[in-house]
């Protein structure tokens, strides 16, 4: 009741405050959660909860060993139960420096990442986890929608179909996670760009219909989750995140030159510059400029760092960019999942 009041709270304030919507019930039939403040504790391989619940047999498969703060229980569409655990623990994470290797990352679609770290451009393709399983979803969508509504068939077709969903999840996040350590661990200082995924989804028609198919290509790649994956990884091995403006013309502006073209269609891949002739792929030229403008942001902030490796720091173009003093975490440190049996 304690949580429960204090989200209750937040989400008055947040309403009142012009950052969210008026509060609303939520769904039974999407994820239910339930946060237990304190007086959670470990019990060999399970935990004993206060009240009613008592003890609860759990796949622990990370040690417990800080102090336990909050636990929430949550039950998934799937009819899984996962209960993420809050934990404090002295010491603080290594400090940020400067030091060491940069890359810049250009996400896209056609392939999922770009970077470039001074030496070389790499091209990490786009899995397009979805399509991988739309035929199989698209199956057991259509058992579910021949069921009788409130039946208890259709609910059990439906937790089948809600599988898939987390199946392709996991899968997804996997990817992320895999690619995101990658890069943390060759690199100390990345560069991307602070992308609005909601505003790059275009609308169809003059009625204001979303283009469903580009819609579902970028909702797929998960680029606001692999950025928030290379924020607290970046942060726990002392590392920092560079988030270059949105507006910023990465792949209308020549690596070699600095010449700006005035329009460059999505269809067009590779370009001339009309000043040096310098032939550019888009997406290696943009991750070129992104790293570029990160070293530039470096300078301009006081550190030093930008020209360690002797590169030119090439002249503002496009609207100025903002450099953010600390990562969006998609999770805390101290959070950790231990799956319910």
């Amino acid at each position: 009741m304690q949580s429960v009041s204090l989200n209750l709270s937040r989400a008055y304030q947040n309403f009142f405050e012009g950052r969210a919507k008026y509060p609303r019930f939520k769904s039974k039939h999407h994820r239910q959660s339930i946060q237990y403040p304190q007086k959670v504790k470990q019990v060999d391989e399970t935990l004993k909860f206060p009240g009613k619940l008592g003890i609860v047999k759990a796949k622990i498969h990370r040690p417990l060993d800080g102090v336990i703060k909050t636990v929430t229980v949550s039950k998934c569409p799937s009819g899984k139960y996962y209960a993420s655990v809050l934990m404090e623990y002295e010491g603080d994470y290594p400090a940020t420096s400067n030091q060491g290797k940069v890359v810049g990352i250009d996400l896209g679609i056609k392939d999922f990442a770009i970077t470039y770290d001074g030496d070389k451009v790499s091209k990490y393709p786009n899995p397009r986890h979805l399509s991988k399983y739309e035929k199989k979803l698209a199956v057991k969508q259509r058992i579910a929608a021949r069921k009788n509504k409130g039946s208890n068939r259709r609910r059990k077709a439906n937790k089948i179909v809600a599988r898939v969903y987390e199946q392709v999840s996991n899968v997804r996040q996997d990817y992320l996670h895999k690619l995101s350590r990658k890069i943390v661990d060759n690199n100390q200082v990345v560069v991307v760009e602070n992308l609005f995924v909601l505003g790059m989804v275009p609308f169809g028609n003059a009625k204001g219909e979303r283009n469903h198919k580009l819609a579902k290509a970028i909702s797929d790649t998960g680029w606001g989750t692999f950025v928030n994956f290379l924020g607290y990884k970046l942060e726990r091995s002392g590392g920092k995140l560079i988030e270059i403006n949105r507006w910023f013309p990465s792949s209308k502006v020549c690596s070699n030159c600095h010449y700006q073209i005035s329009e460059l269609p999505l269809d067009v891949r590779t370009w001339t510059s009309p000043s040096c002739g310098t032939h550019q792929d888009r997406d290696g030229n943009a991750a070129v400029n992104i790293r570029a403008e990160g070293i530039r942001m470096l300078s301009s902030s006081g550190t030093g760092e930008a020209n360690a490796n002797g590169e030119d720091v090439r002249p503002i173009r496009g609207r100025k960019s903002k450099m953010r003093q600390s990562s969006v975490r998609l999770e805390a440190h101290t959070d950790l999942t231990v799956q319910c049996g």
